[in-house]
C-alpha cells in the first residue's frame, strides 16, 4: 500500500469511526489509531477489507486489543458467491464457485463471524437485510455435510445451515479482525 492509500484509508476509517459512534462506546479514535498505525499487515487486511466492500469498524474491544468487523449493511459485494469451505468446493462436481468463504478470510487475513459474534453484530444495526453472510461452523455439524449462514428478516435476525458446497449471489462472508 502505498502512503497515499494508507493516509486514504486512515481517514476513511476515521470518518466511519465517527460517524457511527454506537458500534464501539468507551474507544477513543487515539486508541484504534494506535492499534492500527504501526502495524503494517493490520493496515493491509484492513485495506483489503475496504477494497473488498466490507467497510470495517470498530465494534469492540477483547483484552487490550480493538475488534474490527465487516459493518457494510448487505455482506460484502467482492465477497459473495462462494462455498463454505475448501472441502466444499472440490466435493462440488459442476458449476463451481470462484473459491470459499473460509479460504478468502483467510487471505484477507480474517475469521469469519461465529454465531455469537453475528448476532452481536446485529444488536449494533441491522445488516444483511437482502444478502446472507457465512458464518464459522462447528466441526460437529461440519462433519455432517452442512454450514451456518444468517441474515436479518422481518425484524429478527436468524441463523440457518445449508449443505456447505451450496453458493448464491446473495451470500458472501463477514470477517472479524482483532488488532
Amino acid at each position: 500500500m502505498t502512503s497515499r492509500e494508507r493516509d486514504e484509508l486512515l481517514q476513511l476509517l476515521h470518518h466511519r469511526f465517527e460517524r457511527h459512534p454506537a458500534r464501539h462506546r468507551g474507544i477513543a479514535w487515539s486508541e484504534v489509531l494506535a492499534r492500527i498505525d504501526g502495524g503494517h499487515a493490520a493496515l493491509e487486511t484492513l485495506h483489503r477489507m475496504e477494497h473488498s466492500g466490507g467497510e470495517p469498524d470498530v465494534i469492540g474491544r477483547e483484552g487490550g486489543r480493538v475488534v474490527f468487523c465487516d459493518c457494510s449493511a448487505e455482506s460484502p459485494m467482492g465477497r459473495r458467491s462462494l462455498c463454505y469451505d475448501l472441502a466444499a468446493l472440490e466435493a462440488r462436481k459442476e458449476n463451481k464457485p470462484g473459491g470459499s468463504a473460509v479460504e478468502a478470510a483467510a487471505a484477507l487475513g480474517v475469521e469469519l463471524l461465529d454465531e455469537a459474534q453475528y448476532r452481536a453484530l446485529q444488536a449494533l444495526g441491522e445488516f444483511d437485510l437482502k444478502t446472507s453472510s457465512w458464518l464459522a461452523t462447528p466441526a460437529e455439524l461440519r462433519t455432517l455435510g452442512g454450514a451456518l449462514f444468517g441474515d436479518r428478516r422481518y425484524g429478527r435476525v436468524f441463523v440457518y445451515h445449508n449443505g456447505a458446497p451450496s453458493y448464491y449471489a446473495a451470500r458472501g462472508f463477514r470477517g472479524l479482525l482483532r488488532v
